[in-house]
């Protein structure tokens, strides 16, 4: 059985303006340090104009952890930028902050807040994905019970992956790993053992939590 562990998604963005400044914060999914250094060069060569691309990346692999304030005060983005992967307790993820200077100078806590808000920003529009070991299930039950059966699921922590109608309704769901014997049982007492659960498979897997 694998460890379960959380990263990003997808791709996200968000955007953070300050005093005219304005911040670009993107997350990548990325599993090695090569493919973090480059996901941080393409942002370069994208935002070429802008003055820094601050970042931070955590790789499970190996357990690196690097970040960079790019010409920013020590301390005042790349630090940040990791605090916020950490705080979620996020791997495989790059991290870019991209800033284009408004003229203003923000001052140490206002680059902290503005770097910190723009890494947020980023993962909120990324989401996050759960890896971990799920059991794969059929779920064979007559139409008269699939009310039942749908209100059952979410209490197991249940994903309904498809959906197939046909003489009776069969549910292909995932589970996490372990939870197949307590789903049966509550799913026999609340129908009167009028439903049919089959394993089919045991998948390594990421699931959306946020």
């Amino acid at each position: 059985m694998h460890d379960s562990y959380l990263v990003p998604a997808d791709y996200g963005e968000g955007r953070y303006e300050d005093r005219k400044s304005k911040f670009i914060g993107e997350i990548f999914p990325v599993e090695t340090p090569e493919a973090a250094i480059e996901k941080i060069n393409a942002v370069k060569v994208k935002y070429r104009d802008a003055r820094h691309h601050c970042y931070a990346y955590i790789i499970r692999e190996g357990n690196y952890m690097r970040y960079s304030d790019d010409g920013e005060p020590q301390g005042t983005a790349g630090m940040p930028i990791l605090d916020v992967l950490r705080r979620e307790n996020i791997t495989n993820v790059c991290c870019v902050v991209t800033r284009y200077f408004g003229g203003v100078l923000l001052g140490t806590g206002g680059l902290v807040r503005a770097y910190t808000k723009s890494a947020q920003l980023g993962l909120e529009a990324a989401g996050i994905n759960q890896m971990s070991s799920y059991s794969v299930l059929l779920i064979t039950c007559p139409y008269s019970l699939l009310g039942v059966v749908q209100n059952i699921l979410p209490e197991h922590d249940c994903m309904v992956e498809e959906t197939d109608y046909a003489a009776d309704v069969t549910l292909t769901v995932t589970l996490p790993e372990g939870g197949e014997d307590a789903l049966e049982q509550a799913l026999k007492d609340a129908t009167s053992a009028g439903v049919d659960v089959e394993c089919m498979d045991t998948r390594f897997m990421g699931r959306r939590i946020r």
